[in-house]
């Protein structure tokens, strides 16, 4: 019978090392600029190419909850639906109105629909 001798076992210089944390204190404060901005245009518009964006003068429809110096989107490709708002043209100037269930009952040139109305709160 013949023994080998592998000789002593060997330490590894190889050791795993925990990595360094790289971050150190409280977050910074700036890290939220990181973040994608918010783009109305992105989120309120559903046909970009046929929306268009209207500021109010005066309260005339106060009615509907417009006011003076809100912004109305309208958006010029959608159908228009019963009880929508809508702005038309009728007797020769731009108007507010809901669609009436008859629509062949008044006379009147669709413009677009309003998809939102964007009130200042201050």
């Amino acid at each position: 019978m013949e023994i080998e001798v592998s000789g002593q076992i060997k330490v590894s210089n190889d050791r795993h090392q925990a990595e360094v944390s790289k971050q150190t204190g409280f977050p910074s404060a700036a890290t939220h600029y990181m973040e994608a901005t918010v783009d109305l245009n992105e989120e309120l518009s559903i046909h970009k190419d046929a929306t268009f964006y209207v500021r109010v003068k005066g309260d005339a429809w106060k009615d509907f909850s417009i006011l003076n110096k809100d912004v109305l989107i309208i958006d010029r490709s959608l159908q228009a639906n019963f009880d929508d708002l809508a702005l038309v043209v009728q007797d020769g100037g731009f108007k507010i109105l809901r669609i009436p269930f008859d629509k062949e009952q008044e006379t009147f040139v669709l413009w677009g629909v309003i998809t939102y109305v964007i009130h200042a709160v201050r």
